[in-house]
This record gives C-alpha cells, sequence and structure tokens, in this order.
C-alpha cells in the first residue's frame, strides 16, 4: 500500500507538475510567469516523468500545433487512423522536420542551457532516481515507483492523447483546424486536465483546460497552490485573451467510437 501511495504522489510530482504544469502550460504556452528557478525545478520534475528530453517534447509540440492548425495537416498528426496505427506510429516513430525554422520554436527555449543539459542527460536522471529508491528502500519498491509508474505515464500520456483527438464533446470549432480536440470527463480528471483537448485547442495559453464546474481540472489546482505560494504570477485563464482568434464557440458536438 505504501509503495503505491508512494508511486501516486511521484506521479503527481512528475506528470502534474513537471509534465502539464512545468512543461505544456508553462515553458510550451507560456500560461503563467515564474522564476527561471521554478521553472528549471519543474522541468526537472518532468525528466522524472520518464517521457524523454525537455526540448524534444517542445518540438514535437510546436511541429503538432502547426500542422493541426492547417487544413494540409499529414497523416502522422490527424487522428482519422485506427488506435493500432497511432499506437505504432506515436510511440515507436519520430518526426525529424527537413527544415525546423518553419515552426517558430522560441530560441530562448532550443538554447537555454538547463534545459539542454536535461535533454543530453534525462535518463541518467531516471536511473539514478531507480538506483536510490533500491539503495534506501528495496527492489520492489523501486519497481513500483520507477518501472511501472514509468510504464503507466507512456501508456497513459499517448491513450489520453488518441482519445481526446477523436471521442468526446467539443464546444468549439477552429477554423481551418485539421484537429479541434474532444473534452472528456474522466480522462480529464485522470489527465490533471489535459484531457479537456478541445478546450485547450481553443484557449491554448490559458492555464485552466477545465473551463466548466464539471470539469475536474487537478492541474489547475496545482498551479493556484503555486499560485499561493508566490512561485507563479500572471497566470492566464481562458477567455477572449487566451482564445484563438479562429476559435468559434459552437453548441455541443458528440462523438463516440460507435459513431465511427
Amino acid at each position: 500500500m505504501s509503495r503505491s501511495l508512494a508511486s501516486i504522489l511521484l506521479t503527481i510530482i512528475t506528470v502534474g507538475l513537471g509534465h502539464s504544469i512545468g512543461l505544456h502550460r508553462g515553458i510550451i504556452h507560456r500560461a503563467y510567469r515564474c522564476s527561471r528557478f521554478t521553472r528549471g525545478a519543474l522541468a526537472y520534475c518532468f525528466v522524472h516523468s520518464g517521457l524523454g528530453g525537455p526540448l524534444s517534447w517542445v518540438r514535437v509540440h510546436y511541429y503538432r500545433d502547426y500542422w493541426q492548425n492547417r487544413s494540409d495537416c499529414p497523416a502522422y498528426f490527424r487522428y482519422d487512423h485506427s488506435m493500432l496505427r497511432d499506437y505504432g506510429w506515436n510511440l515507436h516513430l519520430a518526426l525529424r522536420p527537413a527544415d525546423e525554422t518553419r515552426y517558430a520554436i522560441p530560441p530562448e527555449d532550443l538554447h537555454d542551457p538547463w534545459l539542454r543539459f536535461l535533454e543530453r542527460t534525462w535518463y541518467w536522471h531516471v536511473l539514478a532516481g531507480a538506483g536510490l529508491i533500491w539503495a534506501f528502500f528495496s527492489f520492489e519498491a523501486m519497481i513500483v515507483c520507477v518501472c511501472l509508474r514509468i510504464s503507466v505515464t507512456i501508456l497513459g500520456h499517448w491513450f489520453v492523447g488518441f482519445v481526446s483527438h477523436k471521442y468526446g464533446y467539443a464546444r468549439y470549432d477552429i477554423d481551418r483546424a485539421a484537429e479541434h480536440g474532444y473534452n472528456n470527463f474522466v480522462l480529464g480528471a485522470l489527465s490533471f486536465g489535459e484531457g479537456f483537448h478541445n478546450n485547450h485547442h481553443a484557449h491554448p495559453s490559458s492555464a485552466k483546460m477545465g473551463t466548466e464546474w464539471y470539469e475536474l481540472d487537478l492541474g489547475w489546482h496545482l498551479i493556484t497552490v503555486l499560485r499561493r505560494l508566490g512561485l507563479v504570477w500572471d497566470v492566464q485563464v481562458a477567455g477572449p485573451a487566451t482564445q484563438k482568434p479562429q476559435a468559434r464557440p459552437r453548441t455541443y458536438r458528440w462523438r463516440w467510437p460507435w459513431q465511427e
């Protein structure tokens, strides 16, 4: 029981604070401001999620956003294919664009010394963490808190991304975009708000992904804690200032697997 609780706590720190808050909403979308120390600490938490290097994820996110907001989006970034194919593409392949400059990735991110260091060494930090847990606790604790947790994180991240682009409800249409995303009550709650993808597509720079009372965005609650501690400020919230110009509210549109 204690190992499971420890694994859940590590998931909150690495996936909640590290991935959703630190990397996605903070570094990529700049949904709030913080000190360089806080930014670096959250990026380090992301590394221990086991998802990979921070700059690799920054690059992929900019590639995906660029193409999904166009009508000529290639198949790799569309979601009109099967789950099996998406599993193969997203967990076993990598995109290497011929010209990265077209994606307008901020140079201050690409050349950030700390992010570059973590990009080169992320797996050593994960292995060191595994070794410390093994040494101070037990081999079984290491398996649960590192190996099992990272396996669930990797598969869960892919699954939430796939489902949130295929099924659920949407309240926004985005003109000329190949992908609008969908919202999912359960996945949104389990993924610190990342499952409310239609909201995120419409309000990409908003720190709050769950925009209705029934959309449980645990990531937003973590940001609220950080703000009260004075670690983040100038937090952006869903509204006209954060909404894409081409995003238009509409009557709920639902799509479920049986409608394929």
